[in-house]
């Protein structure tokens, strides 16, 4: 078999704010952000992207929260200002679990992200970019940040919180520390806490990146250059992750890519398809951003100051579904049935099948559209 790579543009020196708008909006706090980790982010804003019309009662408001490398982009073709078609695009739309006529339907850019929001490559308000010296930053200061949104918005409570991976994260902290604020929750393939397994998974990511010589600190925004190397091994590294071994099997085996010899010099299919995965990020998404994103993640830990994860999990009243993927070694159906155990209005533990791994949850979108429709309906219902 062979597989379809299509054309790539020419690699640049990095994504940056001032790309074309697309159909993004954007938030901008007034005051500074006081972080977690200590200190504060002044001048921070989310990009977002809104599907429908609220209510006048605010009452049909839907959160969707991307993973590591997505954006607001969840629905749509790529276009200006969107390198990427929407990564859940069989979900929101007419006639789909996230129909637009009867949700008004909220997506933003995680603040520390690159595809508009605050991150390491916007401009200071001091002048020059972030770069290396982007503040460290945790789920919940990214969570506060969404709920200035939210008030500036207009919305009270949210009809349903969800997210996949990281997103996962940012939507239990959401439903832990403003449960008031959450009418449903669905978490998928997510975890209280980072693993150990997580954390080093992430640690060889980020090292591959601060070892590119084009790193230079975080400092590499203005200098023509980028740790597209680093950037593109920590893809590679991460790609393997996401898969199921028996899906690389399956799909590639130890065929040769093409006419190619890997005894003399060539690929096998399965690294040709790392590469291209790897080629397609440097793309589209900053380094910087992926170091910070990737910390922040390291830092999940829902139940910390909270008396301990089975403490924070009971502050939950949102009705709650918690799914995960058979297949998925990275975050394992193990972290998703403790979450089921824990939170009170849970359901029992769902599982998503699929031969993907952990990238079920983005790509079986018919399973997940099923349980958004089983949380939307009880919403209606109430």
């Amino acid at each position: 078999m062979t597989t379809h790579q299509e054309p790539l543009p020419p690699a640049t020196g990095g994504w940056r704010e001032g790309d074309p708008a697309g159909r993004r909006q954007w938030y901008a706090r007034e005051q500074s952000l006081a972080l977690e980790a200590g200190g504060e982010l002044p001048g921070a804003r989310l990009a977002f992207e809104t599907w429908g019309r609220l209510a006048p009662d605010a009452s049909n408001a839907v959160l969707v929260l991307h993973a590591l490398t997505g954006d607001s982009h969840v629905a749509g073709p790529a276009e200006s200002g969107h390198p990427t078609p929407g990564w859940w695009d069989g979900l929101l739309g007419a006639g789909r679990a996230l129909a637009p006529d009867r949700w008004f339907v909220v997506a933003p850019n995680v603040l520390g992200g690159c595809q508009g929001s605050t991150g390491p490559s916007s401009l200071r308000t001091a002048g020059g970019r972030w770069g290396g010296d982007f503040p460290f930053l945790t789920q919940r200061d990214q969570v506060a940040a969404e709920a200035g949104l939210a008030d500036a918005l207009g919305i009270e409570r949210w009809a349903l919180v969800v997210g996949g991976s990281m997103g996962g994260m940012r939507a239990l902290e959401w439903a832990v520390s403003r449960p008031e604020r959450v009418g449903a929750l669905l978490l998928l393939a997510t975890t209280a806490a980072a693993s150990a397994e997580q954390i080093a998974w992430a640690d060889v990511q980020v090292r591959a990146i601060r070892s590119d010589p084009n790193w230079l600190e975080g400092r590499y925004h203005d200098s023509g250059r980028a740790p597209h190397t680093g950037l593109g091994l920590a893809r590679r590294i991460a790609h393997v992750t996401y898969r199921s071994e028996p899906e690389l099997r399956a799909r590639f085996g130890r065929t040769p890519q093409g006419a190619e010899d890997p005894w003399h010099g060539g690929r096998y299919q399965v690294e040709s398809y790392l590469g291209h995965h790897a080629d397609k990020l440097v793309r589209r998404f900053d380094a910087g951003s992926y170091v910070v994103l990737s910390e922040a993640m390291n830092s999940h830990d829902i139940g910390r100051g909270r008396g301990g994860v089975r403490a924070a999990l009971r502050r939950v009243t949102a009705r709650t579904l918690v799914a995960g993927v058979g297949s998925d070694r990275l975050y394992p159906p193990a972290q998703q049935a403790e979450l089921a155990a824990g939170i009170p209005t849970a359901d029992g533990l769902r599982m998503i099948e699929s031969p993907y791994g952990h990238d079920g949850f983005l790509i079986e979108v018919d399973q997940v559209a099923a349980l958004v429709r089983e949380l939307l309906t009880s919403e209606d219902a109430g």
